[in-house]
């Protein structure tokens, strides 16, 4: 909205806040001894002592499995790519279903199809946005091979209960955890409570390594099959003594010396750019909580939200005005917010198009559903209607700062009568 008098006078926030910027000299001199080093990469595809990687790739698995707890961290160029090893090392095989939630980045959804498997959408829960155990068990066949839980926008997804279905129906429960680094849930870190856990270390998470991220779980049959997926390990199933060969045609999912590197750099700093994370939206909820129409992010008891994206839950019957109006009001007051976030996945034209051509066909095989008549209403309405984020990763944040964006949603929302108008002149209709 160009409009900045609408509300009057001068934005709350009159300059857009400083992209946040994660690298320092820590992370430089890191990159400049590997580059000295002459040893980019470690990684060879055949039996040996560099098929797990080369010396830094060593020093950042060791680091991870100790921050985490685990028994086995696997460095991955991305955590899409781990998710797809994900699917690979639970044995996942053409027809076996694996149940997503529908408002997450897509390539969790579209893992399963890697190895033909089915993706399964069940509705989210409208608290803290992940898969909700109801509709989970509502879902489950025997065809199930696994639950792919999201902890999105930093908040754990109800873990505990979804481990506790996976384990009475012997499947696997796989967490996506790129949102949510040092998310908690009973004392229990996000990324350990299930089989596997998958972290991201893409350029706009908590920290990055540019591109990158790391599976972690305590099986070591599930470990040693994502690293063999990671590195070609069709090469190296007889040197590991390897009987279950399924999905052992490897990929080359593997992380540079650099990125490592950095990585060792930015996950010894994690609580340093997760709090401040932490600190500015609980302040910014605290900012506008009561107000009519708007409810800020839910942390549920026992839990930690590290807060990828400060989402609320808008209404705009309560309010009296539609949630973009009030988006674009926001905006014009310097506050760098967005709505809807994701379209439901199963809109995607993979998915509504897929019989398209008259036949079905790979990935969609052995019976994939109609997704043409999957609805999820929780996640529906949230994307059409009620979900406004803020993504708190963005940008540097300050208690100021924080005061500021609440003072601007004040503002906007005491003045629904002025955004009305705006709108009924806007349309012709006053």
């Amino acid at each position: 909205m160009s409009e900045l008098a609408l509300l009057g006078g001068t934005p709350v926030i009159a300059e857009p806040p400083a992209r946040y910027r994660s690298m320092g000299e820590r992370e430089m001199k890191a990159v400049s001894e590997v580059m000295e080093s002459d040893c980019l990469s470690g990684f060879y595809g055949s039996p040996g002592k560099e098929y797990w990687g080369g010396p830094k790739i060593q020093e950042f698995e060791a680091a991870w499995r100790k921050r985490y707890g685990v028994a086995y961290a696997i460095s991955v160029n991305s955590a899409t790519s781990g998710l797809f090893a994900a699917m690979g090392a639970i044995g996942l095989s053409p027809g076996d279903e694996v149940i997503v939630p529908p408002w997450t980045m897509s390539a969790t959804a579209m893992a399963p199809l890697v190895y033909g498997g089915i993706p399964v959408f069940a509705d989210i829960e409208d608290e803290t946005f992940g898969l909700d155990p109801a509709a989970v068990r509502a879902a489950v066949t025997d065809r199930t091979r696994a639950i792919l839980a999201v902890n999105l926008f930093g908040h754990p997804a109800r873990l505990e209960e979804l481990r506790a279905i996976a384990d009475e129906h012997d499947i696997f429960l796989v967490e996506d955890n790129a949102q949510a680094p040092l998310g908690e849930e009973d004392g229990r870190l996000s990324g350990t409570i299930g089989h596997i856990g998958v972290f991201s270390l893409n350029y706009h998470k908590h920290i990055h390594t540019g591109e990158g991220g790391v599976c972690v779980t305590d099986d070591e049959w599930l470990g040693k099959r994502l690293a063999m997926i990671r590195n070609h390990g069709e090469n190296a199933t007889d040197w590991l003594e390897m009987d279950d060969l399924s999905n052992m045609v490897g990929f080359n999912y593997r992380m540079s010396e650099l990125s490592a590197a950095i990585g060792l750099v930015q996950l010894s700093d994690v609580d340093a750019h997760v709090k401040p994370r932490e600190r500015f939206a609980s302040l910014l909820s605290d900012g506008v909580r009561n107000l009519k129409g708007l409810r800020p992010p839910t942390v549920r008891e026992g839990c930690r939200h590290n807060y990828y994206c400060w989402c609320a839950t808008y209404d705009a019957g309560a309010l009296g005005v539609e949630r973009e109006l009030f988006r674009d009001a926001l905006i014009a007051e310097g506050v760098p917010s967005f709505t809807g976030y994701v379209e439901p996945l199963y809109k995607l034209p993979a998915f509504q198009k897929r019989m398209a051509l008259g036949r079905e066909g790979f990935p969609f095989t052995l019976g994939a559903p109609d997704y043409t008549k999957v609805t999820c209403p929780v996640t529906e309405r949230m994307f059409a209607n009620q979900a406004l984020l803020i993504e708190v990763c963005a940008f540097e944040t300050s208690d100021e700062l924080a005061e500021l964006m609440a003072e601007a949603v004040r503002k906007v929302h005491g003045h629904a009568d002025v955004l009305n108008r705006y709108a009924s002149e806007k349309t012709g209709t006053a």
